[in-house]
Parts: C-alpha cells; sequence; structure tokens
C-alpha cells in the first residue's frame, strides 16, 4: 500500500555515511519536530538522478530552507558508501543528508518500490519526493515511469 498525504512514515532505519563508517539513523529521528524535504531516486550516479534529480536540490537548498524546511534528505535502495561517495562528487550534495536504504525497507513500508530487474538493478525506489512536517506526509509527488517532472525541487518548491 502505498503512502499518502495525510500519513504518518513509518519507523524504519536508515544508514548514513559518516567518517567512522555507515551509521544508523531511525526515521523518527530524521523527520519528528522537523520540516523535511525527501526525494527518493531510482540510483546513486545513475544519470538522470545525477544530471538533474540530486543537483536541483542542491542548487535550490537554500530556497527551500528559507521557505522553513529544516532537514533536504536523499534516500535510495544503495548502501550508505555508495551513497557519501555520490554526496562527495557532487557540487552542494554534502548538505543534503544522504540516507541509504541499502536492503529496502523503507522504500517497501512507504509502498514506493519498483522493479528494475530488467537493467540489472533488481528491486528500487520509485522517484518521488515528499514534505514531510513532524513526520507527517504534507505534499508527495511520485513521478510516472521515466519521468522527471513532479519530484524535482523546483515543483516542490512551487508547493510550498
Amino acid at each position: 500500500m502505498t503512502i499518502n498525504t495525510g500519513d504518518r512514515l513509518p519507523e524504519a532505519t536508515l544508514m548514513k555515511a559518516t567518517s567512522e563508517g555507515p551509521k544508523p539513523v531511525n526515521v523518527s529521528e530524521i523527520f519528528n519536530g522537523k520540516t523535511v524535504a525527501l526525494f527518493a531516486v531510482p540510483g546513486a550516479f545513475t544519470p538522470t538522478c545525477s544530471a538533474r534529480h540530486l543537483p536541483g536540490f542542491a542548487e535550490n537548498l537554500e530556497t527551500l530552507k528559507a521557505k522553513g524546511v529544516d532537514t533536504v534528505a536523499c534516500v535510495s535502495v544503495n548502501d550508505a558508501f555508495v551513497m557519501g561517495a555520490w554526496a562527495q562528487s557532487q557540487d552542494g550534495a554534502d548538505k543534503i543528508l544522504m540516507l541509504a536504504d541499502g536492503n529496502g525497507e523503507f522504500t517497501r513500508a512507504v509502498g514506493l518500490t519498483m522493479d528494475a530487474k530488467g537493467f540489472g538493478m533488481g528491486e528500487r525506489s520509485q522517484r518521488y519526493s515528499m514534505l514531510v512536517k513532524d513526520g507527517v506526509v504534507e505534499q508527495l509527488n511520485i513521478e510516472q515511469g521515466g519521468e522527471f517532472k513532479v519530484s524535482s525541487a523546483e515543483h516542490l518548491l512551487g508547493q510550498l
């Protein structure tokens, strides 16, 4: 069942890269008491994700914060090492909270998986963005297969 506007995010543990190695972080730690712009990509280092999705949020980070967003976070069904390396490879991405959902548990819990086996990528996340206030989904923008429109930073800014 896909998460909807008005739903509370399910509890899950994600990982983030740190200088000491991967560190677990709970959904409640990230979202409770905060306004978070969360976006998800099918894969780090993939073409649209690297050329448009992540750069758009990095470029609009300060504007999002000026409109009340406390944290901008990116989640992908990749491991923390890949997410950390991807952040280092992209200008401004080091200011985005990069979250690894290596086993896809969070992605399955919000009902936003996609089958990318045809591309040799296994089960991945659909491309989406959401605005989450105190753990509750306020805006949810899910892309149709192969598109990049409603999950962009610019689209989310227009909803603030």
